[in-house]
Order: C-alpha cells, then structure tokens, then sequence
C-alpha cells in the first residue's frame, strides 16, 4: 500500500450560550465544496495547533480567541484518496467580537443532535456524536 502524506487540520467547535455549534459550509472552487465544517484549518509548519485555530478562526470568522478558551476534545483520523488526515477538535464557548463570514462562506448555528442533517466531510462526521455527549 503507498503511503499517504499525513496533513494535520485542526477544527474547532464554537459553542454559544444556547449551546448550539457553528458550522461553515465549503465554498464552490475548494475540494468538498458545499459540504458544512467546523471552522478551523491546516497547521502550517512549525505552528501549533492552539495558534492555528487563534489564527483561522480570526480570519475566517472575524473573531479573537484566547488560548485558554480552547480546550481539546476529541480527534478525526482519516484516510482521503490522497492523503490521510489527522484533525484534532477544540471546543470553544468564549470569545471577543461577532462570528461573521469573512470568506463568503455561509454560517448556520447548529443543536448538536442536528449536525447528521448537514452534509459534511467524511472525517468530520465521527466527531459528531462526542458534541453531542458534550453538549445534550
């Protein structure tokens, strides 16, 4: 079997005062277009995932995270045709400034029990069920 490049991918579950996630959906022209994620993005070399997420989420969403406010809770471990992903999820319930769609993406806030009603990437879907554990 060839071996797959490894690409780590870290994502975050936003999590309001009613307890609902965001999720983003992919925008047309990038791979998986039109499935829904949890914000977040590919940890660039000699970049931890705390500062990845720091960095995304201000530039995707508008927002400012603290790293305390992060805290690890589960990870996704799959194998795509050509590369295999490993993406730690954070949750996350505090943050500075609004959630906007800073790339065009659309938003939605989300129930945990309602996330299997949205398309998503096939290594997002395993982290489902740990939100819903979290937050039903």
């Amino acid at each position: 079997m060839p071996e797959l490049k490894l690409t780590l991918v870290v994502a975050c579950a936003l999590v309001d005062p009613d307890n609902r996630v965001l999720i983003a959906q992919r925008p047309a022209g990038k791979p998986l277009a039109g499935l829904w994620e949890f914000p977040g993005g590919k940890v660039e070399p000699g970049e931890r995932p705390e500062a990845t997420l720091i960095r995304e989420l201000h530039e995707e969403i508008g927002i400012t995270v603290s790293e305390p406010c992060l805290a690890p809770l589960t990870f996704a471990s799959h194998a795509y045709a050509d590369f295999h992903l490993l993406m730690p999820l954070y949750v996350c319930r505090r943050w500075d400034g609004n959630v906007i769609a800073r790339e065009g993406q659309s938003l939605a806030w989300v129930r945990a029990n309602k996330l299997r009603d949205y398309p998503m990437p096939p290594a997002d879907i395993p982290l489902i069920p740990h939100l819903i554990d979290l937050l039903m």
